[in-house]
């Protein structure tokens, strides 16, 4: 496969990657990513392949198994019992009481409250210039998933700023700063979660905390470790996708001049500018994908962007269709590992979308967007508005 170098902190990738993808899928369906010194999957195809296939998964082959530092102890120990790290039958087991919350009559019982807090968000937009990120896409979805789990709303700014700290331990600028930043949150979180489950045992509530605790009761053997991180993983992955492509579609739409949500419109925010563009898959059995042999123990990144830009599925990929019509997009990854909140954030995405431009019509920007140095995510630092 063809090697190809480009720093994934490059000011100009970080604004727009889109080009040195065009670059790796020229080169066929795989490619050898220098800077990460890894296989990437950049074809629609591909990606999706991988993404289904069983012979690869999230979870590090033992011989493969790096040494943690002392230092980032607790924050992989908390890693170490997420459903995202996990193979059946741990996944299977921790995923199945997830579901029990996010079942469709859940997802769309919370319609009414997404609603209000749009509302409530908007009536207190100002007169001036804002930053719509603060003022709109970052509370919508960190206010939702807290109530979903039950933690107190009060405490949204805090949740928001460990998650931000700990998912930064994933993005290719990380420093010992950011590390030093990710274990404090770690511990901060953990310890607000351990206390906030013990109230829940002796007050349950109708909420997924005390959904988890009592399915632990009934025998799933959810340990208080795997229930901790459970909740953690949600609030993260909750409202972190979520604030970025409510923000790279909003910026999308005011460039287009295009007012009208409708649900192709909502699936071609999704696929056009993805808030996730790397997720990775180790190999468990010797397996040859096209013309190209991977070994157990090799890791491969699906590169999401790339594929959700791949003429080869999507006609004129680079243009904003709002009524495109074409293949699932893998911007919720696939297989088992397929993202439970899906619908829940294709319901935030279209209320908080209609809401905005039904109550803001003359919505505008003020500034150039600026994406931030967050690879492998991709997100605005601001969006500068006014109504």
């Amino acid at each position: 496969m063809q090697r190809l170098s480009q720093s994934p902190t490059d000011p100009a990738f970080v604004q727009n990657p889109y080009p040195f993808y065009d670059r790796a899928r020229a080169a066929g369906d795989f490619i050898w990513w220098d800077d990460y010194n890894m296989a990437c999957a950049v074809s629609h195809h591909a990606v999706h392949a991988v993404l289904r296939d069983r012979r690869m998964g999230r979870e590090c082959p033992a011989e493969r198994a790096p040494d943690i530092p002392d230092h980032l102890a607790p924050f992989y120990a908390v890693e170490a019992h997420s459903m995202l790290e996990r193979e059946p039958p741990v996944h299977t087991r921790l995923r199945s009481l997830v579901l029990r919350a996010f079942t469709s009559r859940t997802i769309a019982a919370l319609d009414p409250q997404i609603t209000q807090l749009c509302h409530d968000l908007i009536d207190r937009f100002p007169d001036a210039p804002f930053d719509l990120l603060t003022a709109y896409a970052q509370p919508v979805p960190v206010v939702i998933i807290s109530r979903l789990l039950g933690v107190p709303e009060d405490r949204a700014d805090d949740l928001l700023r460990w998650s931000n700290a700990m998912v930064a331990m994933y993005q290719a600028r990380r420093t010992p700063q950011i590390e030093a930043a990710a274990i404090a949150a770690t511990n901060d979180f953990t310890a607000f979660m351990r206390s906030y489950i013990a109230k829940r045992r002796k007050t349950p509530a109708d909420d997924l905390i005390s959904t988890l605790i009592a399915a632990e009761q009934d025998g799933d053997r959810l340990t208080e470790d795997e229930l901790i991180t459970t909740c953690i993983l949600l609030l993260n992955a909750g409202h972190e996708a979520t604030v970025h492509t409510l923000g790279n579609g909003t910026k999308t739409l005011l460039e287009q001049n295009i007012r009208t949500i409708t649900a192709p419109c909502i699936e071609e925010i999704i696929r056009h500018d993805p808030p996730l563009h790397m997720f990775t898959r180790w190999v468990y059995d010797d397996v040859t994908l096209g013309a190209h042999g991977f070994k157990r123990g090799d890791q491969i990144a699906c590169l999401l962007g790339a594929a959700n830009r791949d003429p080869a599925a999507y006609p004129n990929p680079d243009v904003f269709d709002p009524a495109r019509k074409g293949p699932q997009n893998t911007s919720f990854g696939g297989g088992i590992h397929f993202c439970v909140g899906a619908p829940l954030a294709r319901l935030e995405l279209r209320i908080a979308l209609q809401i905005l431009f039904a109550r803001c019509p003359t919505l505008r920007l003020v500034q150039p967007p600026q994406y931030g140095d967050v690879y492998h995510f991709h997100g605005l630092s601001r969006l500068m508005v006014r109504t």
